[in-house]
């Protein structure tokens, strides 16, 4: 049955008449079931720390839509908690983190080994969906990419262009590879877990990759993630892992030798004719509709949709959006997507 579920076989390298669909955030505020778990969790991280609640808004838009694939909820800063940040979110304002800036902040991390506590109950959050998910449904496990866990750890907050992190990476490159190396390989440990508890795939989130350049894209973006690959691959081969370095325009190309990813994921800023001729020819490809759409809907979403169905069609691809679906989007307009990709 696992090899039947349509996302593992577009992983695997298939080319397939309708491509698997599944949405980054598809478990989120544009779903009012996920506005009332959300209120019965109390707060953000009571809702990822509660298996049984982290489930349900996992299994919401399986439900509703259908989906070819279910992705854990949970959220890329709980890694760094575990490591012994101090993680807590501002009503309106997003994700706050205590700093790590010095050699001091970076000694009173913990190591690779003792984050499993903590992250516990997202391993149960697994477990939990292993058994409630459709025999159909593919479940991912994700984990952010070192660099982008990096530039929040050191900013302490999400930053529009990743500066502090570029500052502390010029003012003392030793801390900030000790920083990246206890990230990669604590990343290693976390959705190892993840697959032992039932992740089929996991994904890895380089949000911020765009903001790297020339050798640093390289040392930064490239390096992590082919060593998280690497290592994944050996103590669980066969596991498929997307990437997904956001915003690294011709960055793409190339991607999936240099880590040994299975898929690239693409944002939406590369148009789907560029990247089937350019990155899709390596393997997989996942994306890359633009999530605006999903607010305006009408007959450009399903004009898009089928435009990028076409692009991809001669090559493995999974349908997604070219980042996560926003808040003010319209259920009915997911709804219209499914029917213009699936026919």
């Amino acid at each position: 049955m696992a090899q039947r579920k349509l996302l593992l076989r577009a992983l695997a390298g298939e080319v397939l008449a309708v491509p698997p669909v599944w949405l980054m955030r598809q478990a989120g505020r544009y779903l009012p079931e996920y506005r009332a778990t959300r209120a019965q969790a109390g707060d953000f991280l009571k809702l990822c720390y509660t298996p049984e609640l982290a489930a349900e808004v996992t299994l919401q838009p399986i439900r509703r839509f259908g989906f070819d694939a279910a992705i854990l909820f949970a959220d890329i800063l709980l890694l760094p908690q575990a490591l012994g940040a101090e993680l807590w979110f501002e009503t309106g304002e997003g994700p706050r983190l205590s700093t790590v800036t010095t050699p001091a902040d970076f000694a009173r991390l913990r190591g690779k080994d003792d984050i499993h506590d903590r992250l516990a109950p997202v391993y149960q959050t697994v477990r939990l969906l292993t058994e409630a998910l459709p025999r159909e449904t593919a479940l991912i496990g994700f984990a952010g990419a070192p660099w982008t866990v990096a530039s929040y750890m050191i900013a302490g907050r999400g930053t529009s262009d990743q500066a502090p992190a570029h500052a502390l990476m010029r003012a003392d490159p030793a801390l900030f590879d000790a920083l990246m190396a206890r990230l990669t390989e604590a990343t290693v440990e976390y959705l190892s877990m993840q697959v032992q508890a039932g992740a089929e795939v996991v994904k890895l989130f380089d949000s911020w990759a765009g903001s790297l350049r020339g050798e640093a894209f390289r040392r930064y973006a490239v390096e992590p993630t082919r060593a998280i690959v690497a290592a994944l691959k050996a103590r669980h081969p066969g596991l498929p892992v997307i990437a997904f370095p956001r915003e690294a325009g011709q960055g793409y190309a190339g991607f999936h030798k240099a880590t040994g990813a299975d898929c690239v994921a693409l944002d939406n800023s590369v148009s789907a004719d560029w990247a089937a001729e350019n990155v899709q020819t390596d393997g997989c490809v996942q994306g890359n509709l633009d999530p605006r759409l999903m607010v305006t809907g009408g007959e450009r979403l399903a004009e898009e949709a089928r435009r990028i169905v076409r692009a991809f069609a001669r090559g493995p691809h999974i349908f997604n959006l070219g980042h996560g679906i926003t808040p003010d989007a319209d259920p009915a307009h997911v709804d219209a997507l499914l029917r213009a990709v699936r026919g």
